[in-house]
């Protein structure tokens, strides 16, 4: 699990502080499209992110300020979460990425990103970056599935995200996969598949999250229509199981389910109860 993980590599306990860099996404300025994926709400997957206001060392500051209590003696990882945050120039991206992890109680930068968004100019910027201090790539994979992708408006082909974990893995830049269990018209087989595949690229971290039906999404109006069912808590759990089954060893699991904004959540409304969630993860997994 993560934090063992981070314990292990830091000597110390870990937190990430998510930030806003003020990027936006391939997906909604017109270049890919314009709607963004189908169930991405105007946060761009941001929700528990530092809005952007102010700059980079002043979003660190006020986002340690909430959690420093509960981490008394750790350090922390910088976490560009919202949107597409390669999705600039280089030069931007440099300086921004500089910037987060100048403080000395930074001990890692985080970048969540499209696979389609890793030109090889940031790529190379990455990798002088993580001489410095530790980098980490989150993909936004979801899916293998190319019915599903197009349902979704992933909007590229499932084969860029395998070139893109070759040419990070070439650069000895970690890489953390995100899959989504749950997705409309997919079975528990083809949740594994992805799984698998992921597996398969050289990820070396996975990232599961239920989906979420969230106010003011194209998915809440076909969950709206009878189009789908969300999953059950005892559902989730189970493909939750066999998906991490699936992991060998070295993965490292950084996400078991994940948590929309409760003003915006829509379905499945169980998981708003987080503490009661993550008890009954837990104890499923301790089962396996």
């Amino acid at each position: 699990m993560l934090s063992d993980y981070y314990r292990e590599k830091f000597c110390c306990k870990v937190y990430k502080l998510s930030l806003d860099g003020g990027f936006t996404c391939p997906n909604r300025d017109g270049t890919v499209g314009c709607r963004g994926c189908i169930f991405c709400a105007g946060d761009g997957s941001g929700a528990f992110a530092e809005k952007e206001c102010g700059s980079v060392a002043e979003q660190l500051e006020r986002a340690k300020r909430r959690v420093e209590a509960k981490n008394r003696g750790g350090k922390y990882i910088a976490y560009f979460q919202s949107y597409t945050n390669t999705y600039a120039p280089v030069e931007t991206l440099e300086k921004l990425y500089m910037q987060a992890i100048a403080p000395e109680y930074i001990v890692g930068l985080a970048i969540g990103t499209r696979p389609d968004c890793l030109g090889d100019d940031v790529i190379a910027l990455l990798a002088r970056i993580n001489v410095l201090k530790p980098v980490s790539v989150e993909l936004g994979l979801q899916t293998v599935h190319e019915e599903t992708v197009r349902y979704i408006r992933r909007g590229y082909p499932t084969e860029v995200y395998f070139d893109a974990v070759r040419r990070l893995n070439a650069a000895g830049l970690e890489v953390v996969t995100h899959i989504i269990l749950g997705l409309p018209g997919e079975t528990e087989a083809m949740m594994l598949e992805t799984t698998r595949q992921a597996v398969r690229s050289g990820t070396d971290g996975v990232k599961f999250h239920l989906l979420h039906v969230l106010k003011d999404t194209d998915l809440a109006e076909d969950y709206a229509a009878g189009k789908f069912a969300a999953l059950s808590m005892e559902e989730y759990g189970e493909i939750l199981k066999k998906c991490i089954s699936c992991l060998p060893e070295h993965i490292i699991v950084h996400r078991i389910t994940g948590d929309g904004a409760k003003k915006d959540l829509i379905a499945p409304l169980w998981s708003a109860d987080k503490k009661r969630v993550l008890n009954y993860l837990h104890k499923v997994l301790e089962i396996r």
